[in-house]
């Protein structure tokens, strides 16, 4: 059996964006992997830094790429609990990263509701993994910011 499986990384990405709901930012958490070794971890910090491009997807784009020392990813793979915004899937193109792995689907911003095309065509897209997990706990923020 193997012990680093997608489900394992995205497990890891679920436990950041646990950390975001307990900071109460948007719960959604993002992880690159490269040769199997996590080199990059983020969540949500729009609120925190008072930035509103701070996506988990950026901050952990630019820590893969610190990490790296190099602007592509193209032998990474992110994981990330939501289906990355039109800026997330612009950044993801332009580090031309390997993979992208996201839990649920966003029908109100995810990138796929405009274009596949907002991805480098060499992205592989697995979507789905832990969607009920993810969306569960941002139902649960969502429902805890109205009240």
């Amino acid at each position: 059996m193997e012990l680093y499986t997608d489900h394992y990384f995205m497990n890891e990405a679920m436990k950041l964006a646990q950390q975001a709901y307990e900071e109460d930012e948007i719960p959604v958490g993002a992880i690159i992997v490269c040769r199997n070794k996590i080199i990059a971890k983020a969540y949500n910090q729009t609120e925190l830094l008072t930035d509103v491009t701070a996506h988990a997807e950026i901050l952990a784009i630019t820590s893969a790429s610190n990490a790296l020392g190099a602007k592509y990813l193209t032998e990474c793979k992110m994981y990330v609990t939501l289906e990355p915004c039109a800026m997330c899937a612009g950044a993801c193109f332009w580090a031309q990263l390997g993979e992208l792995h996201f839990g649920a689907p966003d029908p109100k911003r995810g990138f796929s509701r405009l274009s596949e095309n907002l991805l480098h065509p060499k992205t592989k897209v697995t979507a789905g993994l832990m969607s009920i997990e993810s969306k569960d706990l941002l139902d649960k923020f969502f429902k805890k910011l109205r009240n």
